[in-house]
């Protein structure tokens, strides 16, 4: 639990942060996490492949076509998805990366629900140097948490799926 700590808190010590699977049609978990790190001073890069813009910002195609290069990227999309994404990120040298997975860390390769994760992806991109949260939600830890994600945060640390 304690490595897991030290991940995401170097994680949000990036400051130029991809989130992955923006929507342009309804709020999804990777716009509330956009719009909630945006907040906090970081700077956000939306990503939907079919480019557009959210909340006026421009969506990128891809993490290739961001200038500058992202620090670290966050996932939420399909975990097929997510297999592209890994290697696009072992491509550019994007090595933070935090798949999104609303109920906690994956343990034994079983990842919990409304999951982003694809271990085998997962597998892929340590084995090629990328430092990876495989789950949780970046908002259980970007100031200020609410009660709803100060919950979760809670229940995962104590079930140890932080």
């Amino acid at each position: 639990m304690e490595d897991n700590k030290k991940l995401i808190a170097d994680f949000l010590a990036q400051k130029n942060i991809a989130v992955a699977g923006i929507s342009l049609s309804r709020e999804t978990p990777a716009n509330m996490i956009f719009k909630k790190m945006k907040k906090a001073g970081y700077t956000v890069f939306a990503v939907n492949p079919k480019g557009g813009t959210y909340d006026e910002h421009p969506c990128y195609t891809g993490l290739g076509s961001i200038d500058p290069r992202p620090d670290g990227v966050v996932i939420v999309t399909r975990p097929e998805v997510t297999a592209n994404l890994i290697d696009e990120c072992i491509h550019l040298g994007i090595t933070r990366v935090w798949i999104h997975n609303m109920m906690g860390i994956v343990k034994n390769g079983k990842p919990g629900s409304a999951s982003s994760v694809d271990t085998a992806a997962v597998q892929k991109g340590r084995e090629a140097g990328l430092t990876i949260i495989s789950g949780s939600c970046p908002m259980q830890f970007v100031p200020p948490v609410d009660i709803f994600h100060r919950c979760i945060r809670w229940v995962s640390g104590k079930t140890g799926k932080l």
